[in-house]
């Protein structure tokens, strides 16, 4: 079969929206520990943020085969992926008007509605970019594209809850501990702007309007009677929705550890917060570094030099904004780490999906066991680990599903609730009459579990399908 080369230039403008995505989930572990101060919430409550942005991806995709059921087509084949993509970011900017009310008022009910409607953007906006972007060039390296958008997206998850805290407290480093919640409608309405003007590059951009797959699959869809009788599918469902719950709750509860356990002020969390989500982006830049069209050894070289530079530019930002970084100074030991497991993996979604897996359990229980440093760079760490778990889990999750393709992907994108069911749930269980803060991150070890086994489920599926 004829080598398909990679569409650089629409995954290029792709990617611009990857990095919203990233920025809005990151200042959202912001916003927690803000309106919980403020209001006197407690932390299950403050996590209805996370679980009303999260849930809304669920309902988002309900509503997207609700209208396909209406219209008898699949409702991205009827109006088309580029189209798809902007009537999501229309809808996400949409949501950005409701934090003017929302600040005027200190509004906990109209802050969450607002993230709620730019949620459901983002669920179209997903359905459309992730099967497209591994559509973009050569099936067999579709997670390392992913992985490259997931690293423009942490991009966004990095200088979001730093931009956040400068919006909110005047200026992270100062002793202002007080939030100034007026503040937040400027950010969001500059991002309701910057939505809209993305909206208007893609409608003149070249990214194609509808996938070109190989449907030489289309013969193994006969013997099926749904698209439920894919078993890489369903259970990857349920993978999709124990990762994003391990990725939400581990950052959303970490700004409690760190003022419960470690004694920090709310003003004091972002610099964690923001090297939580730049370890994503650290990991994927890693994992990227296959997605280009490099000789082995120059992937191996730049699998080694990415990560480091996601890292410089997470200490870049935080010292352009007066933070403190020093603390920091041994992280590239977890990042060593990394990258040899990414070597391991050889671009293989399914080794690098159990690796990483084994190795974000290990992070917790080091994180729970622990004090001190040790205990905060294990949490953070969590971030490196989960960083290639959507590319891995989504590109195998679709794997031979030929035309049902979008259909697959709708299914997946709805299970992003799991970072709302998630992080609520280990915000009750972290309630001071039950397990506490520290104890309550053997959530996201069982999540870690899980995903170690579907892993080790698709190696076998793997198998079978290449005798």
């Amino acid at each position: 079969m004829e080598q398909k080369n990679t569409n650089y230039p629409a995954l290029i403008t792709i990617t611009s929206v990857f990095f919203f995505w990233g920025f809005v989930a990151a200042s959202n572990d912001i916003l927690i520990p803000v309106f919980k101060n403020h209001l006197n919430l407690e932390q299950w409550q403050s996590q209805l943020i996370s679980f009303a942005f999260y849930l809304a991806y669920t309902i988002g995709s309900i509503l997207y085969m609700v209208f396909s059921f209406l219209i008898k087509k699949d409702l991205l084949l009827r109006i088309g992926y580029k189209n798809g993509m902007i009537y999501g970011l229309l809808l996400s900017a949409l949501g950005t008007l409701l934090f003017i009310p929302a600040a005027n008022q200190a509004s906990f009910g109209l802050m969450i509605s607002g993230l709620f409607i730019v949620g459901l953007g983002f669920s179209l906006q997903q359905t459309a970019a992730n099967p497209l972007t591994i559509n973009l060039g050569e099936q067999s390296t579709g997670s390392q594209r992913l992985s490259l958008a997931g690293g423009i997206n942490n991009i966004g998850t990095t200088i979001g809850p730093v931009l956040l805290s400068l919006a909110i407290f005047g200026t992270v480093s100062s002793g202002n501990t007080i939030a100034n919640i007026q503040s937040i409608k400027i950010p969001y309405l500059i991002l309701g702007l910057a939505f809209v003007l993305v909206a208007i590059v893609i409608k003149f951009s070249k990214i194609p309007n509808h996938l070109t797959n190989d449907n030489s699959d289309t013969l193994q869809l006969e013997n099926k009677k749904s698209i439920f009788s894919f078993p890489q599918l369903t259970f990857g469902m349920l993978a999709i929705f124990l990762y994003v719950g391990v990725e939400v709750s581990t950052a959303g509860n970490f700004s409690d550890y760190l003022q419960k356990v470690v004694g920090l002020k709310t003003n004091e969390v972002s610099p964690y917060v923001s090297l939580f989500w730049a370890s994503l982006m650290i990991g994927r830049w890693t994992s990227a570094a296959g997605a280009f069209n490099l000789t082995e050894n120059g992937k191996k070289i730049l699998g080694f030099v990415l990560p480091f530079a996601a890292f410089g530019l997470f200490l870049l930002v935080n010292i352009l904004t007066n933070n403190e970084v020093g603390q920091f100074s041994y992280y590239f030991i977890p990042i060593i780490l990394l990258i040899i497991a990414d070597l391991m993996s050889k671009g293989k979604p399914e080794i690098q999906l159990l690796l990483f897996s084994l190795l974000g359990i290990v992070s917790l229980l080091i994180g729970m066991y622990s004090t001190s440093v040790l205990s905060i760079y294990a949490f953070i760490s969590v971030g490196l680990f989960c960083s290639t778990l959507w590319p891995c889990i989504f590109t195998l999750s679709i794997r031979n599903l030929g035309p049902l393709t979008n259909k697959g992907s709708g299914f997946l994108i709805m299970m992003i609730m799991g970072g709302g069911f998630v992080s609520v749930f280990q915000g009750w269980l972290a309630g001071d009459q039950l397990l506490g803060i520290r104890l309550s991150y053997w959530v996201g070890v069982l999540c870690f579990v899980y995903l170690a086994v579907y892993a080790l489920m698709n190696r076998q599926w793997i198998k079978k399908e290449q005798k």
